[in-house]
């Protein structure tokens, strides 16, 4: 059995699905923690009643924290938000909606059992499942950016898939490392590995089941704008 968990689900208008992450992430803690963890939702100041949703879960889960943001900052500062507010001596996000199994967190801390401090789920090994994949021009857009992170944003090429919303942490790395950054959208997953290279920390890729959730808050023009504008203040400010 491992020691305590903290979970963080960043969410943004996620009203309908929010409670089926929290049962799942619930599930995970009863079969495999005896219930010892946490379950931390960071409302991104969504206005659909994702809090409120998220809220009435607590009556089922008393290991469940809602935290709410009056205006929407994005992923990456929801994340830091939640980790700086966690305690787990284990900490693990994953994003709403359900796109990988819970359980799938297990091999993430079996690699830190073996030595790692920083597990991703991957969905680029050969032993990942994928049920349904992305629509095309979100896979070339993939590639692309992988290409732009290994290249000029200082990702090594042994990590394969930098953006699957599904990551374990020992928790003092967690805490320490997330404290540092300072980016609010999603190129947080790339500033946490290059401060983490930066530490000498190591970190390991675990496959995944995964299957594409088409409900999705990203927007495709907006989004590749913001984050190349982040990946670039990630380059300059290093």
């Amino acid at each position: 059995m491992f020691l305590r968990l903290s979970i963080v689900i960043p969410a943004f208008r996620e009203r309908h699905k929010i409670s089926t992450d929290i049962a799942q992430a619930h599930g995970l803690l009863a079969k495999h923690f005896a219930g010892d963890g946490e379950i931390i939702v960071v409302d991104d100041g969504s206005g659909d009643g994702t809090a409120a949703a998220a809220e009435q879960m607590t009556i089922d889960v008393p290991q469940l924290r809602v935290l709410r943001h009056a205006a929407n900052r994005g992923k990456g500062y929801a994340l830091r938000c939640g980790v700086a507010a966690s305690s787990g001596d284990y900490v693990m996000f994953a994003d709403a909606g359900g796109c990988v199994p819970y359980g799938d967190a297990l091999r993430g801390l079996a690699a830190l059992e073996r030595g790692f401090q920083i597990a991703h789920g991957s969905r680029r090994l050969a032993t990942s499942t994928i049920s349904a994949a992305q629509p095309a021009h979100r896979r070339v857009g993939s590639h692309i950016f992988g290409w732009l992170a290994r290249t000029f944003g200082g990702v090594p090429p042994e990590l394969r898939d930098t953006q699957c919303g599904f990551k374990v942490y020992r928790g003092d790395t967690a805490r320490q490392v997330f404290a540092e950054c300072f980016t609010d959208g999603f190129m947080i997953d790339i500033e946490l590995i290059r401060r983490a290279r930066r530490r000498g920390l190591a970190i390991a890729e675990f496959p995944v089941q995964w299957h594409n959730d088409p409900d999705t808050r990203y927007r495709p023009i907006r989004g590749t704008w913001r984050n190349l504008r982040e990946l670039a203040r990630i380059i300059w400010r290093a």
